[in-house]
């Protein structure tokens, strides 16, 4: 499955690095990073909608401003920056309160993420 998200969304992108875990949280929260010295709570998108999934031990982390924080999200790749025609809505629960709506793009099917409400219900959990 392929996800997006507004460009305005993504403030950096960095290599994914260990984390210090937090005893507790949810498995979708992996932890804390300290990136020049600010501490970023780092979200892991892939456990977050399918709470089955293994924890992925490659890929990228986008630092997302989100208010006065930033929060990091960790994504298995970063393919492209695309100009997608969003339909909006149409999706269901659990994930509906986190999806913009779709996208295609050659052929495949996007799944536009709302990384804004997303990190808003993480953070109020």
């Amino acid at each position: 499955m392929t996800y997006g998200c507004d460009l305005g969304d993504a403030q950096e992108i960095i290599p994914l690095r260990p984390v210090t875990r937090l005893p507790g949280a949810p498995a979708h929260v992996r932890g804390l990073l300290n990136i020049r010295g600010t501490i970023i709570t780092v979200l892991d998108l892939g456990v977050r909608l399918d709470p089955s999934r293994a924890l992925s031990a490659r890929g990228s982390i986008v630092l997302v401003r989100h208010g006065e924080r930033t929060v990091g999200v960790v994504v298995e790749e970063v393919i492209d920056i695309q100009t997608l025609d969003v339909e909006e809505g149409g999706a269901t629960e659990p994930a509906g309160a986190v999806v913009r709506g779709v996208a295609s793009l050659n052929g495949s099917t996007v799944i536009v993420l709302d990384l804004a409400a997303m990190i808003t219900q993480v953070l109020l959990s």
